[in-house]
């Protein structure tokens, strides 16, 4: 299988991260010109986890921002449903279950906090897997949402578009362990809710204060919110 078509069905979406899963952290970082760690630091500061907290990083993949959040010195664990991603990174010290964002395999208000990185728009159902974070959330925790956006320069998002239609996949061909994926990747963010639309979903699905903060001029930007 080498792509997943937009509707998300979970198999075809968790076979195509099985398939580039051996190299994937390398392609992010050619494919973002190294911006990746860059956005992966300020989530983790947006999230500002505090020692001893419960932190669950929702379609984690290899565990790489798991990493980074666990290096504040709480407690945090890697859930995604693909056992590809989960195995590519291995060598990565923290927890790491096998779950479904739609149903994930943790009790009720398990977590001081429920952060996703770029995973959002793969799951077939995102505002049921809000609901979902919102769950296994305690009272008044928090969720922080790392995503592909809408570029607000004009210019730039022109640019950025024509990138993520004609260069991403050429650049992922000479990277990637599946090249062919990151055409349904690039499909899927310029599909994906603009800054404003996605957080009047957070804030209807569970959560409440739903508020953006864009980075490398709108094309990522850090969604946070608290708990109802």
């Amino acid at each position: 299988m080498g792509r997943a078509d937009l509707d998300k069905q979970p198999f075809d979406v968790a076979s195509m991260f099985d398939a580039v899963g051996k190299n994937y952290d390398l392609t992010n970082t050619v494919i973002s010109f190294g911006q990746d760690r860059y956005w992966r630091s300020r989530a983790t500061r947006r999230l500002a986890p505090q020692p001893g907290e419960r932190v669950l990083d929702v379609a984690a993949g290899t565990a790489v921002s798991t990493v980074s959040l666990a290096e504040t010195g709480a407690w945090c664990v890697a859930c995604d449903f693909s056992t590809g991603m989960l195995a590519a990174g291995e060598k990565r010290e923290v927890p790491k279950v096998v779950g479904d964002g739609m149903h994930l395999p943790f009790a009720d208000e398990s977590f001081d906090a429920v952060t996703i990185s770029y995973g959002l728009r793969n799951i077939h159902d995102f505002r049921a897997a809000l609901r979902e974070f919102a769950r296994v959330t305690k009272p008044g925790g928090r969720l922080l949402v790392n995503e592909f956006s809408t570029p607000t320069v004009p210019l730039l998002s022109t640019v950025y578009k024509e990138y993520l239609m004609r260069l991403l996949p050429k650049v992922a061909r000479v990277v990637s362990s599946n090249p062919e994926s990151y055409e349904y990747l690039a499909e899927s963010i310029r599909a994906w809710p603009t800054q404003e639309e996605l957080a009047a979903e957070i804030n209807a699905n569970g959560w409440r204060e739903a508020g953006w903060q864009n980075l490398t001029f709108g094309i990522v930007a850090l969604h946070s919110a608290v708990k109802r």
